[in-house]
């Protein structure tokens, strides 16, 4: 069974496709939710309120420059530490057990197999439901995978852990 839609593939080479054991196939692979693009999309808006004001009080030069480079430069850096972030994270869910991990330079993985899941709890707020994102959090006998945030699809991924 797998799960296509919003669910994506990142776009690094999958560890977990390296990994994989005989017989053990993927069932999903999620990644981060668009969403956590709104803290940068909220600091260019601050950004450009900064001008509006500043045009609509005949402000200009130097006035102007401060506030709206800080806010700009804000944004810029968060988008670009967010995407990068987005980019090295993923979390799959195989027949056999359940990946969580961020690589680029360094590796940092953790894996549960699937007779070690005890429940799977995701949480959502009204708004974050809309938007189709939520927590999850994986419990398991001796060690648990928790607050994975912002993830895409969280009932589609608890879905498929409970199935498994």
């Amino acid at each position: 069974m797998c799960f296509h839609g919003r669910l994506e593939k990142p776009a690094m080479r999958s560890y977990v496709k390296r990994v994989l054991q005989p017989e053990e196939r993927i069932i999903i692979t999620a990644r981060l939710h668009w969403a956590i693009y709104l803290v940068p999309a909220a600091l260019l808006l601050l950004g450009s309120i900064f001008v509006g004001i500043a045009a609509a009080l005949g402000l200009h030069g130097e006035s102007l420059v401060l506030p709206c480079a800080v806010a700009y430069s804000l944004a810029m850096v968060s988008f670009i530490r967010r995407w990068f972030i987005r980019w090295i994270t993923e979390l799959t869910v195989t027949n056999r057990r359940v990946v969580y991990g961020r690589s680029f330079v360094f590796r940092n993985t953790l894996e549960m197999n699937m007779d070690k899941v005890e429940s799977v709890r995701v949480d959502q707020s009204v708004l974050v439901r809309l938007l189709g994102y939520g927590t999850i959090h994986v419990l398991g006998t001796g060690q648990s995978i928790e607050h994975l945030h912002q993830m895409s699809s969280p009932i589609e991924i608890r879905n498929a852990i409970a199935a498994s």
